[in-house]
């Protein structure tokens, strides 16, 4: 059973990989809804958060129901990260994440997320730190290494496992490779089969499916998973890993009228943490792919993702549950 401080977890757990701009509360709440065993907040700024950033500030909203999360900081100025570390002691959450894996050009560039996989010194640093002033158990996120030629994930989960981290969530690409092509979970398996590597190890990359899950459990050993972009607009995923997890029976997909349930439900949240022009735009992405598998949809999706009223984008999603509530969905790989 996987425990990480005071934390405990059941077999196999499935967690919620932190996303900017995605998991914010009302999609953690469709997660948690549907069993994720940990969340992780967007990851925030540590310069924003220690300048009193509205936009980082905000991100450090929890809610009882989402127990246990973790929050995820990153940044590459060492005193900011200890600031922010010392400033996230006064948040109730279970765990502080630190971002080595973020491939978005304008964090990695400049030395923060996967850049860090470039200076172990600066890494080791500001782990040190972090770790130094944190009351919370303190975790990491990483990737294979930079590109093809510099995959120093080893020499990477050495050093945090040396620093004090409780547990490493490993990416199985590189930087270079962004979101592009396979996940590459060799690596990640040579890591956790490392008889020096003392510390859970959880994998993440193209979790899509339940039996995914399992192949890459058994296969490579990782005390837990971590799903990413496969649980936008289909929070049901982690329903569906765990039932499989469990039975190894592949639970059917959502009908049309569930998911237009569910859309309505994570519209409704939206709209209850954010102001009502924001929630609504900011669920684009998740309505673009709770929808994705009818077919002959082309015109209502253009209408759901470019409406701004409320009620207009409650019409359409009654018109969707009414109009195709017996369709067939395409099945998606």
């Amino acid at each position: 059973m996987l425990k990480i401080g005071n934390t405990e977890f059941g077999d196999k757990p499935v967690f919620l990989a932190p996303m900017e701009d995605v998991t914010d509360p009302s999609f953690r709440y469709m997660c948690k809804k549907f069993g994720a065993d940990l969340m992780f907040t967007e990851f925030i700024s540590s310069d924003g958060l220690i300048r009193d950033g509205r936009k980082s500030l905000k991100k450090l909203d929890l809610y009882d129901y989402e127990r246990p999360i973790g929050i995820q900081i990153y940044g590459h100025i060492p005193e900011a990260m200890e600031k922010a570390a010392e400033m996230i002691n006064d948040v109730n959450q279970e765990i502080l994440d630190i971002n080595y894996g973020c491939p978005v050009r304008k964090i990695a560039t400049r030395g923060a997320g996967s850049g860090m996989m470039r200076n172990l010194p600066l890494m080791k640093e500001i782990t040190d730190r972090v770790i130094n002033v944190s009351r919370h158990p303190v975790t990491a996120k990483t990737r294979l290494g930079w590109d093809s030629e510099s995959k120093n994930v080893m020499d990477v989960a050495l050093l945090l496992q040396d620093c004090g981290v409780h547990a490493l969530t490993i990416h199985g690409r590189t930087r270079a490779q962004m979101y592009k092509g396979e996940a590459d979970w060799t690596l990640i398996g040579e890591v956790k089969q490392n008889p020096a590597i003392k510390i859970p190890i959880i994998g993440n990359g193209d979790i899509t499916s339940g039996k995914i899950a399992k192949e890459n459990f058994d296969k490579y050993g990782v005390d837990a998973i971590m799903i990413g972009r496969a649980a936008i607009g289909k929070p049901w995923i982690f329903k569906e890993v765990k039932h499989y997890l469990e039975t190894g029976e592949e639970l059917p997909p959502p009908g049309v009228i569930e998911r237009v349930e569910y859309a309505r439900e994570h519209l409704e949240k939206s709209i209850e943490f954010k102001e009502d022009k924001r929630g609504v735009y900011e669920m684009r992405r998740h309505f673009a792919l709770y929808f994705k598998s009818i077919p002959n949809f082309k015109e209502t999706r253009l209408k759901l993702l470019t409406a701004m009223e409320i009620d207009e984008i409650k019409k359409i999603l009654d018109f969707i549950e009414s109009e195709f509530g017996g369709v067939d969905l395409v099945p998606q790989n």
